[in-house]
């Protein structure tokens, strides 16, 4: 089975197809894109993450045109910009987005913060459900939306989001958002999936990852497989891009999994949404 057959996919809840784990590329610099994407690309990952404010939209689109792998066969996500939000400024955005992508269409486009201080991302999500029933965009969604947000959009939305992008990992286990996910049929993404290196020293991983013979961040990312949520790693590193993905060949039984889901500290390494302005 090739690195790409071993990957399975999870089904949003519009039947659109999504590889069940991504590759980040927040803070990849311009000039190591392509050789990290084309990496990623030997590695199995076809779905890429990206947004506007981590500037590298266009080398990302760059380097997957040059891979010569088939469009349709990849997943490609960005983002709306807390400064673009608003009706008409959010559909320019998104096609400037697509533009520098250099593609025709995105699979799937999230406000990038729900910035309730802005008061805009009501009709944000207005013009995201215009260009997804344009045809502009596969799936929308959301990243960064608490329980209020989420409510508050339901309450007038036409389209229930396919996705929430939240931060995710074994100290900040987020299972009051993951029910809620539940019961709406949305579907969650994770990321800082790795707790940008926090986990490195953690005797529960150190111990798991000796026992299965995989790495500490092996270990994190089939947890977060089994939770039924998609992490999204980041890595320029091509033995750790490889050993990302490498979290099909064995399981974790339940208690393992409670041990992990144990180490929650509702520790974040990046802002609480309520926060980003």
């Amino acid at each position: 089975m090739s690195a790409v057959e071993s990957v399975p996919a999870v089904t949003l809840n519009n039947a659109v197809r999504m590889p069940a784990i991504g590759f980040g590329v927040f803070r990849i610099p311009d000039d190591i894109m392509d050789a990290t994407v084309q990496e990623a690309l030997a590695a199995g990952y076809r779905a890429f993450d990206t947004a506007p404010m981590y500037g590298n939209e266009e080398p990302l689109g760059r380097a997957l045109a040059d891979s010569g792998i088939d469009r349709a066969d990849l997943f490609v996500t960005t983002k709306v910009s807390n400064e673009d939000q608003g009706y008409q400024s959010t559909l320019d955005a998104v096609e400037a987005s697509i533009g520098r992508l250099g593609m025709d269409y995105l699979d799937l486009c999230l406000i990038h913060w729900p910035a309730p201080g802005r008061g805009t991302y009501l009709e944000t999500w207005r013009a995201l459900e215009q260009l997804h029933f344009a045809g502009r965009i596969r799936a929308i969604g959301v990243s960064n939306f608490q329980a209020d947000h989420l409510h508050r959009l339901l309450e007038v939305a036409d389209v229930v989001p396919a996705v929430n992008q939240i931060e995710l990992h074994p100290l900040l286990t987020q299972q009051s958002m993951l029910n809620l996910h539940h019961d709406l049929g949305i579907h969650t993404q994770a990321w800082a999936p790795l707790a940008r290196g926090r986990l490195q020293d953690e005797p529960v991983l150190v111990a798991l990852a000796q026992r299965h013979g995989v790495s500490i961040a092996q270990i994190v990312l089939r947890w977060h497989l089994q939770r039924g949520t998609t992490p999204l790693p980041k890595s320029s590193s091509p033995e750790r891009i490889h050993s990302n993905i490498d979290v099909f060949g064995f399981e974790l039984d339940t208690a393992e999994m409670c041990r992990i889901t144990a180490l929650n500290r509702d520790e974040r390494t990046g802002p609480h949404p309520y926060d980003v302005h």
